[in-house]
């Protein structure tokens, strides 16, 4: 896959799977603009990794509408375009509903669907505006298997990700004309900081119980695909979830 000269706007690619697609698209000769939210510390060193140069860190919370307008506008004065957007950034917050109160139960909905479903449809949209304009790009947004087996604990994370799947999908039907692709991928548990803050050794155990590989993915697997997804190669599997969850999910 070549990428060379290709602008690239990646959410959430201080650490883990945002980072991993930062550094593979720069293998692949592009410029990548890295989203941030708060931690430049780790945005810096996903900086220095990359090969090349006209890479950018780009400091925005998405979940701000202002600033996510702000994200686009600066990276479009950046790099004059923007060829690929990459949803990647996203939360995840436990509330069992047996366990919470009213208000922590509306707060993580609130919260969730504002990072993982809103922010990023107005990414979409303001991405694909300019896109339309040039008649190109590419659009992948990185959802979870658990859009489809469900998130018992998160259900505002796994109903946020069943809506940007559905989101994506709208947006592969309508933009197609403009010769702008949109997929989504879909990794299981990957080997990333957040996932082992999150779980417990024994979650962990029983989310390896799940997995037929008895690993989680590693964050380059999951950037492979979404690779994939975003090259001029993909553009007619416009509309796909690809998932990435070794076998632990397999749905019709």
């Amino acid at each position: 896959m070549d990428f060379k000269d290709k602008s690239v706007l990646i959410t959430g690619a201080s650490r883990g799977i945002g980072r991993a697609t930062a550094i593979a698209f720069a293998k692949q000769g592009a410029k990548v603009g890295i989203n941030f939210r708060s931690n430049q510390k780790e945005a810096e060193l996903t900086l220095s990794s990359l090969e090349g140069e006209g890479h950018q860190l780009f400091q925005a919370d998405i979940s701000v509408e202002v600033e996510a307008k702000a994200l686009i506008e600066k990276f479009i004065g950046t790099y004059g375009h923007i060829d690929i957007l990459v949803n990647n950034a996203g939360i995840a917050i436990s509330h069992p509903i047996e366990d919470v109160g009213f208000e922590d139960w509306t707060t993580a909905w609130t919260r969730t669907l504002q990072t993982n479903l809103i922010a990023a449809a107005n990414l979409c949209f303001l991405s694909a505006k300019h896109m339309m304009k040039v008649k190109r790009g590419s659009i992948v947004n990185v959802s979870s298997r658990g859009a489809f087996r469900g998130e018992p604990d998160q259900p505002a994370y796994g109903a946020s990700k069943a809506g940007l799947n559905a989101l994506s999908q709208s947006l592969a039907k309508k933009l197609a004309p403009y010769n702008i692709q949109v997929g989504v991928v879909a990794p299981g548990f990957t080997e990333t900081d957040m996932a082992n803050e999150a779980l417990s050794n024994d979650e962990k155990q029983s989310m390896m119980n799940e997995i037929p590989f008895k690993r989680m993915a590693s964050p380059e697997e999951v950037a492979h695909a979404i690779l994939f997804l975003a090259s001029e190669n993909a553009a007619y599997a416009s509309g796909s979830i690809i998932d990435v969850n070794g076998a632990s999910y397999l749905r019709s």
